[in-house]
């Protein structure tokens, strides 16, 4: 190409700007991505604000935009695929038109500054509800749809993802799962009747149970759960502080956890 920066793939999917293949490239529509890079304390203002970080400048120094290879849409572009996309560097570097030691500069850059946007974001934290009427705005959400669910707010599962084998045995046994026979990461996610994640466990050993990976969840209903309310899971899961009483957590009524095929 004769210029690269201005032809690459994603200047072509940049210009497009359709929902289809932004979802399937970086995980978000259009709208949602402008959202993360323009705004106060958004992603575009760290970028366009703060020197990248290098060896041989200072870090209080200005930035210089115009020799960077990359815009702030491009830069939280390249997060995204990163983060999204299952593809190799050198794939990134020919979607980017970008050099390895750009890629690398940047793409550590861009991953700091969307961590610190999304942390200072309220629409991104990942938490329970903190008031009464959020808890009973999810009760009835689920009511409406399963009228014998009284109190439950949320759903909990577990979601369990292939893991590449490594050299190291500990580590190789830690992620064995038997039941699926591969090797695994256990993840647990709670949802909203908004389809939102409300709490989570990531990156735990395949080879625990889900009922094992969610104690720091059944922590959180302990401390963090009006009375009356409760989380429906299927059978993975334990039904009730008796059958949850070997974790080190001491659960309460209000926590119950019940199974059912809904």
């Amino acid at each position: 190409m004769p210029k690269p920066r201005l032809e690459s793939p994603w200047m072509r999917l940049w210009e497009g700007q359709e929902d289809r293949a932004f979802v399937t490239t970086m995980g978000f529509d259009v709208n949602t991505f402008w959202f993360l890079l323009e705004g106060p304390g958004r992603f575009a203002e760290h970028w366009d604000n703060i020197p990248i970080p290098r060896s041989d400048v200072f870090s209080t120094g200005e930035t210089r935009l115009g020799r960077r290879s990359l815009d702030a849409a491009g830069a939280l572009g390249l997060a995204l695929h990163y983060l999204g996309s299952a593809i190799l560097e050198i794939q990134l570097q020919q979607i980017f038109a970008i050099i390895p030691s750009v890629l690398a500069c940047y793409l550590n850059f861009s991953l700091d500054i969307l961590l610190s946007t999304l942390r200072s974001l309220e629409e991104a934290r990942i938490a329970l509800p903190r008031r009464l009427s959020e808890f009973k705005e999810y009760e009835a959400l689920i009511l409406a749809r399963h009228s014998m669910l009284e109190g439950a707010f949320a759903s909990i599962d577990g979601l369990s993802l292939l893991s590449q084998v490594l050299d190291d045995p500990e580590i190789e046994n830690a992620t064995y799962n038997g039941w699926k026979t591969d090797h695994r990461i256990s993840n647990v996610l709670v949802f909203s009747p908004k389809g939102t994640i409300i709490d989570a466990v990531l990156n735990a050993p395949g080879s625990w149970h889900d009922a094992h990976t969610a104690r720091p969840i059944f922590e959180h209903l302990h401390s963090s759960v009006p009375d009356g309310f409760y989380l429906v899971s299927d059978t993975a899961f334990p039904r009730g502080p008796q059958s949850i009483k070997g974790t080190p957590f001491v659960l309460q009524p209000p926590t119950l956890i019940i199974s059912t095929d809904c």
